[in-house]
C-alpha cells in the first residue's frame, strides 16, 4: 500500500467537508475496475446524513452497485424521501464521470419504546490469535485491505478449493473513526469477498456485487469497540449468481447488523 494514499477518515472528512458532496480516493481503495463496495457505499451514507437536521441512527441501508467507480472524483447527490416525526427515508446517488454508479436509499430512525426481543445466536467466536492474517495473503487480496487490520478464523479463504459454505474473520479499521460510526460499520461489514471463491483454486476470478441490504440492530453510535466478528455465509450460487448472508458482531459479542447480497461471478 502506497504512504500517499488517503485513509478513510481523510476520505470522508473531505467528503462531509465539501458543499458539493465532492470526494476524492485512489486506486488503492478499488477491487478490480471498481472502489471497494464498502467505502462507495458510505460515501452515499455521509452525504445522508448531512441532510439531518437532528441526529438519527441509522436503521437500515439498500444498495444498488450499477456500474463501476474508478479511481478519482465522485460527487454525491442525496435528498429527503420522507421526513415523519420519527423515521427518515432518504436517497442518495454517486455519481462518476457524470454518471450515477451506484444508488442508495437510507431508513434513519429515532429509538421508540416498544416490544423487546432480543438477538440470539448460535455463532462461537474463533480467537483472533488462531486466524490467518490478511496480509499473509495479500498476493491474492485487493490493496485497500491495507487499511483494515483481520485474519480469517474459520471457513475457506478464498482461492483455496476447499468449496466452503462459510467463512468468518476478524476485523478492523486502522483510521479512527469516532465521527464516523456508521459509515465505520458500513465498510467493516461490506469486507467479506464472495464465499463462492473457496470454490476455486486459481485467481483470478471476477466477482462483484449486483445489490446490498443492511440492517442495523443496534445503532451505529452506540456500538463500542474497533473489532468486529464476520459470520458471512453462501445461500446458493448458479448460472453467474451468487447470493449470500452475514452476521456482524461486536467484541463483546453484541449482534450488530445483518448483511444480504446478491453477486456476480465469472468462473
Amino acid at each position: 500500500m502506497s504512504q500517499q494514499q488517503s485513509n478513510i477518515l481523510e476520505i470522508l472528512s473531505g467528503l462531509h467537508a465539501s458543499a458539493d458532496n465532492i470526494a476524492h480516493f485512489d486506486e488503492d481503495w478499488t477491487q478490480g475496475r471498481s472502489a471497494f463496495g464498502g467505502i462507495a457505499s458510505s460515501f452515499a451514507v455521509t452525504a445522508m446524513r448531512k441532510l439531518l437536521d437532528t441526529a438519527k441512527p441509522m436503521r437500515s441501508l439498500m444498495v444498488s452497485f450499477i456500474a463501476p467507480i474508478p479511481p478519482g472524483e465522485i460527487a454525491v447527490t442525496a435528498q429527503i424521501l420522507r421526513q415523519g416525526k420519527n423515521v427518515t427515508q432518504m436517497s442518495a446517488d454517486v455519481v462518476s464521470g457524470g454518471q450515477v454508479a451506484l444508488q442508495a436509499m437510507g431508513v434513519f430512525g429515532n429509538p421508540r419504546q416498544g416490544l423487546i426481543v432480543p438477538a440470539q445466536h448460535d455463532v462461537i467466536f474463533k480467537p483472533r490469535e488462531q486466524g490467518i492474517p490478511f496480509a499473509d495473503h495479500s498476493r491474492r487480496l485487493p490493496s485497500f485491505l491495507g487499511y483494515f487490520d483481520g485474519c480469517w478464523v474459520d471457513g475457506g479463504l478464498p482461492f483455496s478449493g476447499t468449496s466452503k459454505r462459510h467463512l468468518a474473520m476478524w476485523v478492523r479499521h486502522r483510521a479512527d473513526l469516532q465521527d464516523f460510526r456508521t459509515e465505520k460499520l458500513v465498510a467493516i461489514c461490506d469486507i467479506p469477498p464472495p464465499v463462492v471463491l473457496s470454490y476455486f483454486d486459481t485467481p483470478p476470478v471476477p466477482a462483484s456485487s449486483l445489490t446490498w441490504s443492511l440492517e442495523f440492530l443496534v445503532p451505529p453510535e452506540r456500538v463500542e469497540g474497533d473489532w468486529f466478528y464476520l459470520d458471512y455465509q453462501v445461500e446458493s450460487a448458479a448460472e453467474g449468481y451468487t447470493q449470500q448472508s452475514g452476521r456482524i458482531f461486536d467484541e463483546s459479542g453484541q449482534l450488530c447488523a445483518l448483511s444480504r447480497q446478491c453477486m456476480v461471478y465469472f468462473g
